[in-house]
């Protein structure tokens, strides 16, 4: 699995009574480099029609939550992460789930200037943005069944509760509030690998053990 620790300097600005708006601001450090986030609250979150995604309306950043996890897509790379704000981890695009790929153009806060003239009701072009290489191994990536689609994953509202110095920043302490109060079990690979508790590792959600569904 290649994903990597970036440094992620971000401020999501987000209102603690009305919605805001979220600045995102992303610089590559060192793998060993610890990451730096400051995010005041928890996001709005509104599901996206017809797909198992989430994401923040009123924030101005493309900030999605799936699979029991939050993603965010700035300077051209996706990002990860179990808690609201962090600590993030970057994804590589081939290991990116593909129901956060088929989220349509519109719902995306701050598209990309390479967005410009794609269609607002259809996902982003990512094999046209990625190259031959990442079409020809996600070959009909953007044809899939709706009615095939999994729930959504349960907002963890618990992370309500921890906000400006309540937050907890180590990753062994986020652990452990979660696996306290959320027992949803990620279907996604890469988020039962990395961003899941421990004890989590290694077990599908609902016996499922497929990374996505393939047309």
């Amino acid at each position: 699995m290649r994903i990597r620790h970036l440094l992620v300097v971000s401020s999501l600005l987000l209102g603690s009574v009305t919605p805001a708006h979220a600045q995102v601001s992303v610089a590559i450090g060192l793998p060993s480099v610890n990451i730096g986030i400051n995010v005041p609250v928890y996001p709005q979150l509104v599901q996206v029609p017809g797909y198992p995604v989430y994401y923040a309306p009123h924030a101005n950043a493309n900030y999605f939550f799936y699979d029991g996890a939050y993603w965010v897509y700035a300077g051209d790379t996706w990002y990860a992460s179990s808690w609201y704000n962090g600590p993030w981890h970057a994804v590589a695009p081939e290991h990116v789930p593909l129901y956060v790929l088929r989220v349509p153009v519109r719902y995306y806060r701050r598209p990309p200037p390479y967005f410009h003239g794609w269609r607002a009701d259809a996902a982003p072009r990512w094999g046209q943005h990625w190259g031959p290489e990442w079409e020809r191994q996600h070959h009909g990536w953007d044809r899939w069944d709706r009615s095939a689609a999994p729930r959504p994953a349960p907002l963890p509202a618990y992370q309500r509760a921890y906000a400006g110095e309540r937050y907890p920043v180590a990753p062994e302490h986020q652990r452990s509030i979660q696996s306290e109060h959320y027992r949803y079990q990620p279907r996604e690979e890469v988020t039962r690998q990395h961003l899941a508790p421990a004890h989590d590792h290694g077990r599908a959600h609902e016996g499922e053990r497929e990374r996505h569904d393939r047309p």
